[in-house]
Order: C-alpha cells, then structure tokens, then sequence
C-alpha cells in the first residue's frame, strides 16, 4: 500500500491551521489563528498565510516558502524571532509540541 505524502506548503499551512484552532485544552486552546489569507502562495522569500494568536496577543506567523510552511514566533519581541519549519503534514505534530514547550511559561 502506497501512502500520500502531504508536502505541498500550502496544505501543510492549514493542517496546522486546523490543529491549533481545535485544541481545547491546556494552555495551548487560548491559541487562535488570525487574518488568514486564502489567496496566500508559495514564495522563496515566504508569504505570510495567517498570524498565531495567544490570550489576544499576536506572538506569530505562518509563512509558505516553496518547501515547506514555517511557523515563526516572536516571542520576546521581534528581534527574538524563532522558526519551525514544517515539510510534511506529518510534522504538524511536532510543529504543535513545539509551539506547546514554546508557551510553557506563559499563562493565559
């Protein structure tokens, strides 16, 4: 049995998108997604696809670049920017568990 690999960028971003708006517990259900762009593509200098949100504060963004989704935070500030790049829909997950142990210390 031959299985799909979701690699396009694009897919990979709402994947993700998907994922952080259904999460209803812990700490990571105060994250929401914000002024997605459904026209968004794929850029070699990425293209912003939706902002990430926690408690009402914007603390980062999802951008496509032609390989990957990257989710980048910045989470002291905007000189203190952080980056995940996510490849497969696959690597969502860890995208997730990422932004988990990123927010640790925050409290909504």
């Amino acid at each position: 049995m031959v299985e799909d690999v979701v690699d396009d960028p694009t897919r990979i971003a709402q994947l993700l998108a998907s994922e952080l708006t259904g999460l209803e517990t812990g700490h990571l259900a105060a994250v929401s997604v914000t002024d997605a762009d459904r026209s968004a593509a794929p850029s070699p200098d990425g293209t912003r696809a939706y902002g990430v949100v926690y408690d009402g504060e914007q603390i980062g963004d999802v951008g496509l670049f032609p390989d990957a989704a990257v989710l980048e935070l910045t989470p002291e500030g905007p000189d203190e920017t952080v980056r995940y790049e996510i490849e497969t829909g696959a690597g969502v997950k860890g995208a997730v568990d990422w932004l988990r142990d990123a927010l640790a210390d925050r409290q909504p």
